[in-house]
């Protein structure tokens, strides 16, 4: 099929967008190679989507960095006003966006309905009110003097965004550094890049200017490298692998440019005895099983007390056993599959991993047959550690796949909670008040839930610590990433004079 019957297919009503955004025009890459993005539930090719390269990331740069100077010095509100327009035209074609991300990622469609597109606008519209909020201040020094601060965009960013919510994360990234006037060179991942090109073409609806945004499908150890190595680049924020963003650092020393990172977790979700069983096991699997399991803030690591630990699980495993698998396209669909056959292997390996030192595979650890074996499935996987030291306890498996310890009393389960190099997310279920906030503040996380698991929201700060990088998406504390502090000096009382004043 050609793009046109794909599109169709799909239900989509525009055509599949397949080359880079530059100063305003889908373009060609300049060495005109592609990449096919496939269909994760079959694996069929969905288009052949240009690649940028180098000399791509040059122009991108250069018709940001011509974009600039009227960009940054725009009306506040006038950039928020472009923003909320965007926003609305997210709503308008909400259907599209839902399917689009569903055929390219896996998430099921109820999923990109109800969330991935809703948090997309939302968050284009909380910064597009934040654009001519965000101020300086003035500060108190010497008498005769008047000292103010502004807030000045960085300038030109560069952004990475990964697969796992692709059409999400072009908001998280995208909004705040627009709204506080930096123009932006982004990197979808090569193998989900279709809902970011929408991105594109309903920016440019909106009224967005030439050169403001150019988005560059491509390789990360070549875009990706390019966007991190750039010398005229003075931002780049990067979700992804730990590993990554350590190559990132070392790649942005040449410039000294400023660096944002979200990386990896392995989130520990603890369920006291005192909680409510019910409300545990539902969030618990929502913390493992929502989009696959393929989010840095997954709940992987089911910490239960060992009184209930056997209530719990029979509890659990049966609600796992039956999340129905299928076509992400289909709205009785619960979990879709992962993106790619290459990571879909790398789960399932963990299963060995697991047996190799003792682990008992509770229920899943393979990949279902019949209709779904074309494609990227693991069935929903619950896997008992031997310790909390074993491979599957402290490595990101980034999949449907939970590790379950136990422990015997709250000294126990904090140590468990703070036996990874992560820091990014956790949560807790207990109904005993001293204790929940105690362990939100010991806990070496960015962000704790208490009877509930990943919930985000726009004015919410988002990142962590330790090997999960640093920096935070979301709220003021994102705008203050994507701005630097000017402070001003004025004289204001003529009698003051400078030292070695002379008559």
């Amino acid at each position: 099929m050609n793009l046109a019957d794909i599109a169709q297919a799909a239900g989509l009503r525009t055509p599949i967008r397949h080359q880079l955004f530059i100063n305003g025009q889908f373009v060609d890459s300049q060495s005109g190679e592609t990449l096919p993005t496939l269909n994760p539930h079959d694996n069929s090719k969905i288009a052949d989507v240009a690649m940028a390269g180098a000399a791509d990331v040059e122009l991108a740069v250069q018709a940001a960095e011509a974009a600039l100077p009227k960009w940054s010095r725009m009306a506040a509100m006038d950039r928020g006003r472009i923003l909320l327009k965007l926003a609305d035209l997210i709503e308008n074609n909400a259907e599209e966006l839902a399917r689009l991300e569903s055929l390219d990622t896996g998430h099921p469609i109820r999923d990109s309905r109800m969330l991935d597109v809703p948090r997309t606008a939302v968050t284009y519209r909380y910064f597009g009110g934040m654009a001519d909020k965000f101020q300086g201040e003035q500060i108190p020094v010497e008498v005769g003097f008047l000292n103010y601060t502004l807030r000045e965009p960085v300038g030109v960013v560069g952004q990475v965004v990964p697969w796992n919510f692709p059409l999400m994360f072009t908001s998280w990234k995208m909004a705040p550094a627009l709204a506080a006037g930096n123009c932006i060179v982004m990197k979808p991942a090569e193998i989900t890049p279709l809902s970011s090109l929408k991105i594109a073409e309903l920016m440019a609806q909106a009224g967005m200017p030439d050169g403001v945004v150019n988005i560059l499908p491509g390789l990360g150890a070549v875009a990706g490298q390019a966007i991190a190595e750039h010398d005229r680049i003075s931002k780049i924020a990067f979700t992804g692998s730990t590993a990554t963003g350590r190559r990132i650092v070392q790649a942005s020393a040449g410039n000294l440019k400023k660096v944002q990172l979200e990386l990896g977790g392995k989130g520990a979700n603890i369920v006291f005895e005192d909680a409510n069983l019910i409300a545990a096991v539902n969030g618990a699997a929502w913390a493992i099983f929502h989009n696959q399991g393929q989010a840095c803030i997954a709940g992987s690591r089911l910490v239960l007390h060992e009184k209930i630990a056997d209530a719990f699980l029979e509890k659990f495993i049966a609600l796992a056993r039956s999340i129905r698998l299928g076509n992400p396209l289909d709205p009785h669909t619960e979990m879709g599959p992962l993106t790619s056959l290459q990571h879909r292997d790398r789960v399932l390996s963990y299963v060995d991993v697991a047996r190799s030192q003792g682990g008992e595979v509770l229920s899943g650890g393979i990949a279902p047959t019949g209709d779904l074996a074309s494609g990227c499935y693991v069935e929903p996987t619950i896997v008992r550690a031997s310790s909390w030291r074993d491979r599957i306890a402290q490595e990101e498996v980034f999949g449907p796949f939970v590790t379950v310890l136990t422990f015997k009393d709250d000294h126990e389960a904090l140590q468990i909670a703070n036996s990874t190099e992560y820091g990014l997310g956790g949560g807790l279920w207990t109904n005993n008040l001293q204790r929940a906030h105690k362990f939100a503040r010991d806990m070496k996380s960015g962000m704790v839930w208490i009877n509930c698991y990943k919930r985000v929201n726009p004015g919410s700060p988002f990142g962590g610590s330790g090997m999960s990088g640093y920096g935070r998406e979301m709220g003021f504390d994102a705008m203050r990433e994507y701005t630097q502090v000017k402070s001003i000096w004025v004289n204001v009382d003529a009698q003051i004079a400078p030292h070695y004043a002379r008559p």
